[in-house]
């Protein structure tokens, strides 16, 4: 059942950009049966992480994310510091837009952290039970009455030293635009005295921004996943922003506020892209925000 709260997106399957530049259909194949070979050892990946603590534990799950990538023939590429926490054993709040099922993928690549994401996502093929090994908390959208207690469970992971990172969106959106950030989780960073750490995720090919990656509208997983496949040069860009330390916000809405204002000038700064994307872009971004 949806509800009035409920965070929605205008943008849908005319958004998604056809024209991109592709591989062949063999290409696409080998891609597809790289990229299952690797989540399927990612099974045995979870028993590794079982048996290691610390740096290995990141480094052992770093290293299966940023292939997985490849697998998929996309390639990462990482602008600012090369961890989202700045003091190692400190809880920090990372806050991203949200585009396609590869936001995950590349977070984890950067440094594997406790992810929040719909729990339609737990029901997904391998990727599912292996998102849900990362130890990520599931928000049920349609059971407002569950949110304080989702929040309570964050701020205590961040009280822990944690990285836990949302999107604040609430929904995927196209990429060359993004949707008001919602300010309820932002009071697990206020509760538990932590920094934001903003995050903007640009997906790009040749140069240029693409919405190709992006998983909206009538979108299937494996349609999705499709797309991704077929991609020549895909790149995701991660860049992560400084921190929004304690304290220079005094309650949620002002805090997400401040948030989204880093990231979308980070987001929309230099975007090259066809002037009707670009136009379309600026509209959806205006009605989202």
């Amino acid at each position: 059942m949806s509800h009035a709260w409920m965070p929605s997106s205008p943008c849908g399957d005319g958004c998604v950009d056809h024209t991109s530049a592709t591989v062949g259909r063999t290409r696409a194949v080998l891609r597809a049966l790289a990229a299952a070979t690797v989540m399927l050892g990612g099974v045995l990946l979870l028993l590794g992480v079982l048996v290691t603590r610390g740096r290995a534990r990141r480094d052992l799950l770093k290293s299966w994310f940023r292939l997985l990538l490849r697998a998929f023939g996309v390639r990462l590429k990482v602008v600012g510091a090369p961890l989202f926490q700045a003091t190692p054993g400190r809880g920090v709040l990372v806050v991203s837009n949200h585009v396609s099922w590869l936001d995950e993928l590349a977070i984890d690549a950067v440094q594997p952290i406790r992810l929040v994401a719909k729990s339609e996502i737990r029901s997904w093929p391998v990727l599912g039970a292996l998102i849900t090994g990362a130890r990520t908390v599931y928000l049920d959208r349609e059971r407002l009455s569950l949110l304080p207690g989702t929040v309570a469970e964050l701020a205590s992971a961040l009280r822990d030293g944690a990285a836990v990172g949302i999107h604040a969106e609430g929904t995927t959106w196209c990429g060359l635009a993004s949707g008001r950030y919602r300010p309820a989780l932002f009071q697990a960073a206020l509760d538990a005295g932590v920094p934001v750490r903003p995050v903007v995720l640009r997906y790009r090919q040749d140069d240029g921004a693409t919405t190709r990656p992006a998983f909206i509208g009538s979108d299937t997983l494996v349609a999705s996943m499709r797309r991704v496949l077929s991609l020549r040069r895909l790149v995701i860009e991660v860049h992560v922003l400084d921190e929004v330390a304690p304290g220079r916000a005094d309650n949620r809405r002002d805090l997400a506020a401040l948030v989204q204002n880093d990231s979308e000038r980070a987001l929309y700064g230099d975007v090259s892209v066809p002037s009707q994307r670009v136009h379309a872009g600026v509209d959806l971004q205006r009605a989202g925000g």
